[in-house]
């Protein structure tokens, strides 16, 4: 049995589209019939990201992680991260010799800047360099992909991503769900959901900032929880869900909104649509791979409180039947067609 050994700063206690992609991802390829083991932070000493304590980033020394990789002895080996975990397994790598495939999933550049006044140029040297030496970069959005050549990327592939077509499903609608479940708080109809970070990249006061009828409900944590709770205090924060009870939220939901204009394909959108939810968003990369022009499932507009406001009205049962078209076996196929397998033993 061939082993894949998959590089990621992204990992639990984090609850977000990077760690469940791969998650779901090394599900499908083990019923493929391959051994997956992660390398992630939970492995070494952690400390909290400064000004984003949810994301912890590793301690680890390049020598901990070579001999990690030692032990295992991938067949395989794929950087997810451009954190300190996967530069120091690229860094392994190219000394090595050894190829390996990574792949995007974050715009950390757009991050940085909303942060801090660093020029996208800079950023994006940084990140081309670090792909630059990958057999494969992976990319799930077409639209990122097009701007990634664009600015000097020359290995990139295209990666449509897939959702769990049994977690997020309209059977897991609960009437008066919200009522029964948030009885301190009040809620009416229609609730418009948000899943994700609480955090300026995800644009987020672009949908507390709406003035929509009902209930704006946030599930999720982030560095801008409690600010945006004081300076909204009429939505509703439950914070982090997952499991069943996420499932629950997605399903009972009237409208899902999805604010940032920087992801890179917004799994949270398939997971609310193959919950039979419509959805809302700006025409920006992800939400235009995922939806398309075409799609009878969502509605995207400059003018987002306009596309939530036409979005409720969309008849559920077309929502599950377009996320359906999106499914992990053919993602995986596409993952393990660009994963370049070493040809001899890794030894120390």
């Amino acid at each position: 049995m061939k082993t894949i050994l998959i590089v990621t700063d992204a990992w639990y206690p984090q609850i977000n589209g990077v760690v469940r992609s791969l998650e779901k991802l090394a599900q499908v390829i083990r019923d493929k019939g391959y051994n997956v083991e992660f390398l992630e932070p939970s492995s070494f000493l952690t400390v909290a990201m400064p000004t984003y304590k949810e994301i912890r980033l590793s301690l680890a020394i390049p020598s901990a992680v070579r001999n990690k990789i030692i032990d295992i002895n991938p067949d395989a080996i794929h950087i997810a991260t451009e954190g300190p975990l996967g530069a120091m397994a690229r860094h392994f790598c190219n000394k090595r010799k050894i190829p390996f495939s990574t792949s995007f999933h974050t715009q950390y550049p757009e991050y940085i800047r909303a942060r801090a006044p660093v020029p996208l140029r800079w950023t994006y040297a940084y990140f081309r360099r670090f792909h630059a030496s990958a057999q494969y970069c992976l990319v799930s959005s077409k639209t990122v992909a097009e701007k990634l050549k664009q600015r000097g990327f020359t290995n990139i592939v295209n990666w449509s991503l897939g959702v769990d077509l049994d977690i997020f499903n309209p059977r897991y609608k609960v009437e008066n769900f919200f009522e029964d479940n948030l009885s301190n708080k009040k809620i009416t109809r229609p609730v418009f959901l948000f899943v994700g970070r609480v955090a300026v990249e995800k644009n987020i006061e672009a949908f507390l900032s709406l003035d929509l009828l009902g209930t704006k409900l946030i599930v999720g944590s982030g560095p801008q929880l409690e600010e945006m709770q004081k300076k909204y205090p009429d939505a509703v924060f439950v914070g982090s869900k997952n499991g069943e009870e996420l499932s629950q939220y997605y399903a009972s939901a009237d409208c899902f909104i999805f604010p940032s204009r920087t992801d890179t394909f917004g799994l949270v959108l398939l997971e609310a649509m193959a919950s039979g939810v419509p959805v809302a968003a700006y025409p920006v990369q992800g939400p235009l791979d995922v939806i398309g022009e075409d799609c009878d499932a969502g509605v995207l507009d400059e003018d987002l409180q306009k596309a939530a406001l036409e979005a409720v009205k969309i008849d559920r049962k077309l929502c599950r039947e377009y996320a359906s078209k999106f499914t992990w076996q053919a993602s995986a196929e596409i993952f393990l067609d660009h994963l370049p397998f070493i040809q001899k033993e890794i030894t120390s």
